[in-house]
């Protein structure tokens, strides 16, 4: 972290199932306008922007930032499957940690389609089939959708090698709705208990049910980004800045290990933790309020033990203790996560820093952590790639 950066502005529209939203790039413009009232600057003072979305064409990043300023500004197109939010947030705080700009934004946003994630380009190979590969080596679940098999597969590991009961998955769900319940923002508002998660539609007997998994929505986040000099010249909001960042991608323990929690990122999600860690110069028990990546509620449990917040195999206990919410060590996904608000899957990541930076300046109103020092995001794309940010109040 060659010079520090800031967070001066953040911005996000409310997320919506498909079909109810405005298009991609109106959606992206008025997360941007939003981002830059927040830091109180206009569209002139970005110096390069870093646009974030999987499913579209070429320059879509253009065709949004278009609808707020045409300064010819670098934009830069970011694809990462469900890391892309992050990585386009990783590339901005590069730009501006090396010197080479002073102001940048990160966009991201997506319009999706109803039902299960599916390659658009039928006619070359995916680059999920290594992937795919390991999921049918390792689990007999025929018809189960690849995504779903994925995370459930990862559940199913965990539950083999420690005991963890379906129950824990449902108490992940539940506590995703009571924090949910309290963000205007989020699109699932309604609080379920454990056994409502349990006793809803069963998409894979003993693993998974319906609630478990975050539904496919539409939606944009921004955040602007700023060196020290700017913000001091410009009178811009330095109460957060970005403390450590670091991105992984897979090892050879992702298909070589024999175990479906490595294939969804458990090695990736570890070691950009520790790194950010040791960057930052803290430990796990230093954060206060962490927005993780629980596209399923198995890989939310999983996670608790990649990022340190419990020892291994310790997630049932730090579940059933409360250690994962309000009250607790952790609050994780103040927010709702991914399994209420949605998971769009190119502003997801710039949602999380939407709803930390908020934690740290205060201004989280109903979803405030009390207090609140150091924040942690955690964004996983399988294919692979994983974002891990430690944020802090300066």
């Amino acid at each position: 972290m060659a010079s520090p950066v800031y967070v001066a502005g953040v911005g996000m529209i409310p997320f919506m199932k498909p079909g109810a939203s405005e298009p991609y790039h109106l959606m992206g413009a008025e997360a941007a306008r939003r981002a830059l009232s927040d830091a109180g600057i206009g569209y002139d003072a970005i110096e390069q922007a870093f646009v974030g979305y999987v499913y579209g064409d070429s320059t879509c990043g253009q065709r949004a930032l278009y609808q707020v300023g045409m300064t010819g500004v670098p934009i830069v197109n970011v694809n990462n499957n469900c890391s892309t939010g992050s990585t386009a947030l990783y590339l901005a705080r590069q730009a501006i940690a090396s010197g080479a700009a002073d102001c940048v934004l990160a966009l991201g946003f997506e319009q999706m389609k109803p039902g299960a994630l599916g390659s658009v380009f039928m006619d070359r190979p995916s680059a999920f089939e290594d992937f795919d590969a390991a999921a049918d080596r390792l689990i007999d679940a025929p018809g189960i959708p690849l995504a779903l098999r994925y995370f459930g597969g990862a559940g199913l590991s965990h539950m083999q090698k420690h005991g963890t009961p379906l129950s824990s998955f449902a108490k992940v769900r539940a506590k995703a709705s009571r924090h949910a319940a309290k963000n205007p923002l989020a699109l699932f508002r309604k609080e379920v208990s454990a056994d409502d998660v349990l006793n809803d539609q069963v998409i894979w007997p003993g693993v998974m049910t319906r609630l478990m998994a975050c539904p496919p929505t539409c939606g944009g986040a921004a955040a602007v980004l700023v060196s020290e000099a700017f913000a001091k010249k410009h009178g811009l909001d330095t109460k957060v800045r970005i403390a450590a960042q670091a991105m992984t991608t897979d090892t050879t323990s992702t298909f070589g290990a024999g175990d479906m929690m490595q294939v969804v990122g458990y090695d990736m999600a570890r070691t950009a933790a520790n790194k950010v860690y040791e960057q930052a110069g803290v430990g796990p028990k230093d954060i206060d309020v962490v927005e993780l990546h629980d596209c399923f509620a198995h890989n939310e449990l999983i996670t608790y033990e990649a990022l340190g917040l419990c020892p291994e195999g310790g997630a049932e206990k730090f579940i059933d203790d409360g250690d994962n919410t309000y009250g607790g060590k952790f609050v994780t996904n103040p927010s709702g996560g991914l399994l209420s608000k949605g998971h769009p899957l190119g502003a997801t990541g710039l949602a999380q820093c939407y709803e930390l930076t908020r934690q740290l300046r205060g201004t989280a109103e109903a979803t405030q952590v009390e207090g609140a020092k150091r924040a942690l995001q955690h964004n996983l794309g399988l294919g692979g790639a994983c974002v891990v940010t430690l944020y802090e109040r300066a």
